[in-house]
């Protein structure tokens, strides 16, 4: 099992990035999907997560700002990231775990988020 994460880069304050996490090897439904980053010099940090029936949740700092979202017949786990601040800057990570009918989990391999002038 592989996750795949695009759509990093460097973007100005205010302005929206998406990042896309493509899962190569197996079907995403069962599994409840995050993204994760890690600031430089900070630990790392749950952003977003989404359960297999896409009930969504969000950390404060990002709420009605980030949206998580799902495609299960395509194993697509996207993050849109708008009105980005330059706190956001960190590497994204994509994450899904299970726990039934075993425990699992999968990391992506990380993606660059820099918000600058």
């Amino acid at each position: 099992v592989q996750l795949v994460e695009s759509g990093g880069g460097l973007v100005q304050p205010g302005g929206s990035l998406r990042l896309s996490c493509t899962a190569v090897g197996t079907d995403l439904t069962p599994y409840t999907s995050s993204w994760y980053r890690r600031a430089p010099g900070m630990q790392r940090e749950l952003v977003a997560s989404i359960t297999n029936d896409k009930q969504a949740d969000y950390a404060d700092s990002v709420k009605g700002r980030f949206t998580i979202s799902r495609d299960n017949v395509k194993s697509i786990i996207d993050l849109q990231l708008n009105n980005l601040k330059p706190e956001d800057t960190a590497v994204y990570y994509c994450h899904v775990y299970r726990t039934s009918p075993y425990v699992d989990e999968y990391w992506g391999q990380g993606t660059q988020v820099t918000v600058s002038s």
